[in-house]
């Protein structure tokens, strides 16, 4: 999963946080969503901007950051 397709880091959005690309969803919001208990299609159903492969990109993105190994581009 190539996250950097998904997800941005933008200053002005929730400060700085990395995000789904065109939302204010966080990747901790998904993840905190996953924490608990969701269903990949819990929360693509709960949240329409999101896709699958958003929960994906946000989880692949937290396996490279607990690695150390996360860079993105700036929005």
């Amino acid at each position: 999963m190539v996250y950097a397709q998904r997800l941005v880091i933008d200053p002005e959005v929730r400060f700085g946080k990395p995000c789904v690309k065109g939302t204010r969803i966080s990747v901790g919001d998904v993840l905190g969503f996953l924490a608990s208990g969701m269903s990949t299609s819990e929360i693509v159903a709960e949240y329409p901007p999101l896709i699958a492969d958003d929960v994906l990109a946000c989880l692949s993105y937290a396996a490279d950051r607990e690695a150390r190994t996360v860079t993105l581009p700036a929005a």
